[in-house]
């Protein structure tokens, strides 16, 4: 990875649908060594995907809820169902398995309403073995970024 892969991916970050002629213009490449690069940075999985971002308020879903879970068997059996749950629920658009605090998952849940947010949370408690769940209504977003600080990347 060099400076050019760098700024590469800082613009690719900003906006993955812009044209190739414009990135290979903004990065100081023709059109075939720039493709080249993309490519090459998608086989290596440092470019895992490209999507668009939605406002989830604008698509009915404006309550975002942090789920935690504190469980008492840490079995196979136990992570295998949770994954399996999880998985299943588009509500659902993150999962963390955490360390430090009595909390053992966070999940992020969005929801177009409190009360169809209770009745999913129901649902989650006949479907999850867990010794305590908490939730966490978000209220504003103060930051939220997706594209990734590309200042640790070794040259």
């Amino acid at each position: 990875m060099d400076l050019i892969d760098k700024k590469i991916l800082e613009e690719l970050q900003k906006n993955s649908s812009i044209p190739l002629s414009e990135l290979s213009r903004r990065v100081g490449l023709s059109t075939t060594p720039c493709w080249n690069r993309i490519k090459k940075l998608e086989e290596d999985k440092v470019i895992i995907s490209k999507s668009i971002l939605l406002d989830s308020k604008k698509i009915n879903l404006p309550i975002r809820v942090f789920l935690s879970i504190s469980i008492q068997n840490h079995t196979e059996a136990w992570l295998r169902n949770f994954k399996n749950v999880v998985q299943k629920y588009e509500e659902i658009i993150e999962v963390h398995r955490l360390t430090g605090s009595n909390i053992d998952y966070q999940i992020t849940i969005l929801s177009p309403s409190i009360e169809e947010y209770d009745i999913f949370q129901q649902k989650l408690i006949n479907e999850i073995q867990c010794t305590n769940m908490s939730s966490h209504i978000s209220l504003q977003t103060i930051k939220k970024k997706n594209d990734l600080p590309l200042n640790y990347i070794v040259i």
